[in-house]
């Protein structure tokens, strides 16, 4: 019988914020399954799963130094926690030489916003290849509303006005995919930007799908807006970052980088990853091995 993934406990006692409260809901009712009998028999706890944080990788000297100082701010967050670091091409470690080094269970987490072909396909492949791990793949990071607190964060850092203004106006750039639903996801993300701004206009725009940043800071001014900031669902400094950031006729937020949300955020897709192999034990799915594998692997 297969033993539901361990998940621990957040070692924060920080008042909750409403965005904090999903991600402590998670923690809680993942620790409660792990105490519940499966079948009448006590299970020792296994070892905790390791956190394996994804990141794209960039050619851009900045970028290994940026997603190292996050899964720092990530460590401190939830102490003992074993925390690894894989990229899908150009940055050493890669995700592969990652997972050949660890033995029993991990959790992958994409630094990536939507669900475009790498959290689909690239990642499912990866773990597929590392049969000596029992392993589970979290969601992307957005959309969420501690993404959302991240964006904001940067945005303000950068000098985009605090209070709302009728020619204020934001374009959220990413990266951009042929996925439909990681379009939908960054759509999302604008969503929950603009309602983090009171209500202030923000448009979705892409590094290598249109609509550029361009196209959309021409939209925006056909409407009125003179004041567009442009804020990017980037990790940390490279191509397209750069690229997006060079089409703001006004402020350019900085990559997320090691912003405290963006770290909690890490946190919570680990714990809901846990707690929907739990749910899915507890459930009888986790019965036959092979079948529990399979499961682990899909998105």
């Amino acid at each position: 019988m297969t033993a539901p993934l361990p998940h621990p406990t957040s070692a924060s006692s920080a008042p909750l914020g409403k965005e904090d409260l999903a991600a402590e809901i998670s923690a809680q009712l993942s620790t409660q399954l792990r105490r519940v009998r499966l079948r009448g028999f006590h299970h020792p706890a296994p070892p905790v799963p390791t956190l394996v944080a994804v990141a794209h990788g960039s050619r851009d000297p900045r970028a290994l130094p940026t997603v190292r100082a996050l899964l720092d701010r990530v460590r401190a967050l939830r102490p003992g926690l074993p925390v690894r670091l894989g990229h899908i091409e150009l940055n050493r470690p890669l995700l592969a030489d990652t997972l050949a080094e660890l033995q029993g269970a991990a959790v992958l987490v994409p630094l990536l916003f939507g669900r475009g072909h790498h959290v689909t396909h690239d990642l499912p492949a990866a773990l597929a290849a590392a049969p000596h791990l029992t392993g589970r793949i979290a969601e992307p990071l957005g959309p969420h509303t501690l993404l959302a607190e991240a964006l904001h964060g940067r945005l303000l850092d950068a000098g985009f006005p605090g209070d709302r203004s009728p020619r204020t106006a934001v374009v959220l750039a990413a990266a951009g995919s042929r996925a439909p639903r990681s379009a939908q996801d960054t759509e999302r993300t604008a969503h929950l930007l603009s309602a983090r701004l009171g209500g202030t206009p923000v448009v979705p725009a892409y590094a290598s799908a249109a609509p550029t940043v361009a196209d959309a800071v021409r939209a925006l001014t056909a409407r009125g807006h003179d004041r567009i900031a442009v804020a990017g669902c980037f990790t940390a400094p490279g191509r397209f970052a750069a690229q997006c950031a060079a089409a703001a006729p006004g402020p350019a937020a900085a990559p997320l980088g090691d912003h405290p949300a963006l770290a909690r955020l890490v946190l919570h897709r680990y714990d809901q990853a846990l707690l929907a192999c739990d749910q899915a034990l507890l459930a009888g799915t986790g019965s036959d091995p092979e079948s529990a594998r399979a499961a682990t692997v899909a998105v």
